[in-house]
């Protein structure tokens, strides 16, 4: 049996895809997010294998973590997000445990660079710096310390340049 603190996480199933919906709605004020991830599975930005959750010890979907492709100007690089963890299990590792794997998963394919719109107090953990350290913006007004990126494979060149999200994002 997993305690709090040791997460099974795998890649998500179709049997998921109602849980990570109700991960979603219940993370997040509004639909948006459930929304996104709807729509991103029916979009060319989806990568199987790079949607992740986390299981509670009952086997439930506890959290949730998705990388779609994204581009820096030409070059392929991913976005992390949405990512959520159910109000009930939030603060017990599990949404560190599925970024985690997810990150883990994206190296294991040779995937480069990973970006990030999110919490500055939070993302640092897994590696991610501002963006506009390493020459990279969005199209959108974002606080800078809210852009981040994350290079997986340090001896990579980090490309520079604006990032291009997929359709579904709306930006």
């Amino acid at each position: 049996m997993n305690s709090p603190l040791t997460w099974t996480t795998r890649p998500e199933t179709t049997a998921d895809i109602a849980a990570i919906r109700e991960v979603n709605l219940g993370a997040f004020p509004t639909p948006l997010e459930a929304d996104l991830v709807e729509a991103l599975r029916s979009d060319p930005a989806w990568m199987p294998g790079l949607s992740l959750v986390a299981e509670a010890p009952d086997g439930t979907v506890a959290g949730f973590a998705l990388l779609t492709r994204c581009h820096i100007d030409d070059s392929p690089a991913l976005v992390l997000g949405p990512c959520a963890v159910l109000p009930a299990h939030q603060k017990t590792g599990a949404g560190s445990a599925v970024i985690r794997a997810a990150l883990d998963a994206a190296r294991d394919r040779g995937e480069n660079l990973v970006t990030c719109l999110g919490h500055p107090e939070y993302y640092p953990r897994f590696g991610f710096t501002p963006a506009s350290e390493h020459g990279i913006r969005p199209t959108f007004e974002v606080p800078d310390e809210a852009m981040m990126v994350l290079a997986l494979d340090a001896a990579a060149p980090v490309p520079t340049g604006t990032i291009h999200y997929p359709a579904p994002f709306g930006v």
